[in-house]
C-alpha cells in the first residue's frame, strides 16, 4: 500500500478520516485538503447533527461503503471531526479511494 496522506490513519481494520466540516454550503461537496484534514461543504446546517449526517453520507458516496459502516468518532458540535470507518474486506480499495481525494 502507497503512503497516505496526512487527513488518514490506519487503526487495524478501521480507518480514520479527520475532516473540516463547512455546514450550510452552496452544494456538497468534498473540497480537498487542508492541512492535515480533508475538507469537505455540506449543504445542510449544523443544528441537530444534519450536516454530520452529510458528511457521512458524502463520504460513503467517495468510499464506496455503506454509511452504516461509518462512524462520527470526535467533534460532534466542532468543525474539526473524526470519523472512523470499517472496511475490514476491503482496505485496500478504500484506502486508495480516500487517497485519491487528496487529489481533489
Amino acid at each position: 500500500m502507497t503512503a497516505m496522506p496526512n487527513f488518514l490513519v490506519l487503526r487495524g481494520q478501521e480507518l480514520e478520516i479527520r475532516i473540516k466540516a463547512v455546514p450550510g454550503a452552496a452544494r456538497d461537496e468534498i473540497v480537498g485538503v487542508l492541512g492535515d484534514r480533508l475538507k469537505i461543504r455540506v449543504s445542510q446546517p449544523p443544528e441537530g447533527g444534519r450536516a454530520n449526517e452529510g458528511i457521512r453520507a458524502l463520504l460513503a458516496e467517495a468510499l464506496g461503503v455503506s454509511q452504516r459502516d461509518i462512524e462520527l468518532v470526535r467533534g460532534a458540535s466542532h468543525p474539526m471531526k473524526d470519523f472512523r470507518i470499517r472496511v475490514a474486506g476491503a482496505m485496500e480499495a478504500v484506502c486508495a479511494r480516500a487517497t485519491a481525494l487528496a487529489q481533489r
